[in-house]
């Protein structure tokens, strides 16, 4: 195609500064004016080769329209403005003339926006190629950042942060699942003796430092089986797949060994021992739960045993302390039905076999388990504090049937009742018994407070001063079972005693033939406490006494009062009461002490 120069002088500057002008604002241009200017110069400069070339080259047009989209003149706004500019003014501002200039311009203008087009569709997908990769890859980044994070939680939530041992969660996990894959298995529970001094003595700093140490050398000693942590000093080892259990014992001995190994702790030398509940048995028909509360109540035996041992689960002993903590949690039930009630045994007088008093003995009428001496669940009301409740309607109990045995002869015996320690350590004691006095009109004479040895020499002075308020007021304080703990004659100068009750130990010697040196040495014993307590002005009873024969020595030697079958078994009052005097020739009665 011929090609006729124009006239007019071509300025490449001037159409580029018109086309800027109409494409800025169409889009988002990472770039200055200036730079601007400069990039659709050099286009425009292209597209003035792609009118005079010869042939006409399409690929220019296209090239140009690409390289719009590559600069981010990448709408439909701007490529509009783009093909208006370039139709109205390329020609007429480069100055070209042709035959065909018309034909050229609008293939070229076509040419242009076909590579326009393909550019901004090839973007798009490459846009959207890296929208999807860009997404495939957070998401793989998320997920991967979930797994970590689920993994910190994990570890967090089945880990103790002190020790990072295993938690109760983690090892309740791997004890279900060996009891789901093993034919047997062990748990040793073990607890640390004295912890609670370290703490005290030395600050709870160095006592977590301690329980590192202890875990470390757990760790160590026991690699092969799992060691967690379940809170305090409490710890519990896993051993899998046992044959017996010496399997377990062997593991319960290493760690008692690790753990008592001298321990240098923040420049504190600490030595420490533990005590380790030791269960197993086969998978079949237990839980997890069944296995740690097992293993828990044989750790308390190791404890009660004096600790730094370990014990193994008995199943008989465990049903033996399961009933005797149902009878305890039964006693105040059974105090507001109504199930106690009081028996008494007499305490005669040598001299002339006059009923002197009766002792309170106090009966459970179980529903289930039918009548309980005391000895069945005393101790266990002393253990659990249920001592106070008993014991305070044991003693309204006598002093309101002792007021009833006056039958105006003034010669009506004392009620005698058993104080438990924690009833005489109570600071309302006197108020107690004074309003029980005033309530029932029980003179205080009549009534005699037995105190165990033990609980008298060992009693702080607000207790003791309790008991001399009570003695002032009259009612009678003895000391039971006398003989069998300090047996300290010269400090109950400094107690308001009025009475010992020796213990049967003693008696039980006098059954001997009266030539028998064993029983001659008894009686010389017996005798020197009935002079010894008659010097401090106190009278003396014995216990257990069981024959005619031992109430004539007792007698012999001066003793004041005597508490046995020989002089009546424990029963109702009324069964005592109004009875002949009970002197030497009285026929025995058969049976042991009660």
């Amino acid at each position: 195609m011929a090609e006729t120069a124009g006239t007019g002088r071509s300025c490449p500057g001037v159409f580029a500064r018109a086309w800027a002008k109409a494409v800025s604002g169409t889009s988002y241009l990472p770039m200055t004016q200036a730079q601007l200017e400069t990039l659709l110069q050099r286009l425009t400069e292209r597209l003035a080769v792609a009118l005079r070339s010869e042939p006409f080259d399409l690929r220019i047009g296209q090239q140009v329209g690409a390289e719009l989209v590559r600069a981010h003149i990448a709408s439909a706004e701007g490529l509009g403005r783009t093909i208006e500019v370039i139709q109205l003014r390329l020609v007429r501002d480069l100055g070209l003339v042709a035959d065909d200039v018309d034909d050229r311009m609008a293939r070229l203008l076509a040419t242009v926006a076909t590579g326009y087009a393909r550019a901004l569709r090839d973007r798009t997908l490459d846009e959207q190629e890296s929208i999807r990769r860009a997404a495939m890859m957070a998401r793989a980044q998320a997920e991967r950042a979930l797994r970590d994070s689920e993994a910190r939680f994990r570890h967090q939530a089945t880990h103790d942060p002190l020790t990072e041992l295993p938690n109760r969660t983690l090892f309740t996990e791997r004890l279900a699942a060996a009891l789901d894959e093993a034919e047997r298995v062990g748990v040793c529970f073990l607890d640390l003796d004295r912890f609670k001094v370290v703490n005290d003595s030395l600050g709870h700093q160095i006592g977590d430092l301690l329980l590192v140490s202890v875990a470390q050398r757990l760790r160590r000693a026991l690699g092969g089986h799992l060691v967690a942590r379940l809170g305090g000093d409490e710890f519990v080892i896993l051993v899998e797949r046992t044959g017996c259990a010496d399997d377990v014992i062997r593991v319960a001995e290493a760690a008692l060994a690790a753990i008592n190994e001298p321990a240098l702790v923040d420049g504190h030398e600490l030595t420490v021992s533990a005590s380790i509940g030791i269960v197993e048995r086969p998978v079949a028909g237990t839980s997890p739960m069944e296995l740690m509360r097992a293993a828990d109540s044989t750790l308390h035996w190791a404890k009660a045993a004096g600790g730094a041992r370990w014990s193994i689960f008995d199943a008989d002993r465990n049903r033996q302390e399961l009933a005797r903590y149902a009878l305890s949690a039964a006693i105040p039930t059974a105090l507001e039905r109504g199930e106690f009630y009081l028996d008494y045994q007499p305490l005669t007088a040598l001299r002339d076999g006059r009923l002197a008093g009766m002792e309170a003995l106090v009966r459970w009428r179980h529903p289930e388990l039918g009548v309980l001496r005391p000895d069945s669940f005393i101790g266990l009301a002393e253990e659990t504090g249920l001592i106070v409740p008993l014991g305070a309607w044991v003693l309204a109990e006598a002093c309101r049937e002792a007021r009833g045995w006056d039958d105006g002869s003034g010669a009506a015996p004392f009620v005698s009742v058993n104080l438990a320690v924690q009833q005489v350590r109570r600071p309302d004691l006197v108020d107690e018994v004074r309003e029980l006095l005033r309530r029932t009109g029980l003179p205080p004479g009549r009534l005699q407070l037995e105190i165990t040895e033990s609980t008298m020499m060992s009693t702080a002075e607000e207790p003791v001063r309790a008991l001399r308020v009570l003695a002032d007021l009259g009612v009678r304080i003895a000391i039971d079972d006398f003989g069998t703990g300090y047996c300290n004659l010269a400090y109950l100068r400094g107690l308001p005693v009025t009475e010992l009750k020796l213990a049967g130990e003693f008696v039980t010697g006098l059954r001997k033939p009266a030539d028998d040196p064993a029983g001659r040495t008894d009686e010389r014993i017996l005798a020197s406490l009935v002079s010894l307590a008659h010097a401090l002005n106190v009278t003396v009873t014995a216990e257990g006494v069981e024959t005619a024969g031992q109430a004539d020595r007792l007698r012999a030697i001066g003793c004041d009062a005597a508490q046995g079958w020989h002089f009546g078994r424990p029963g109702p009052a009324a069964q005592h009461l109004g009875r002949s005097p009970a002197r030497s020739g009285v026929t025995v009665l058969s049976g042991t002490t009660a």
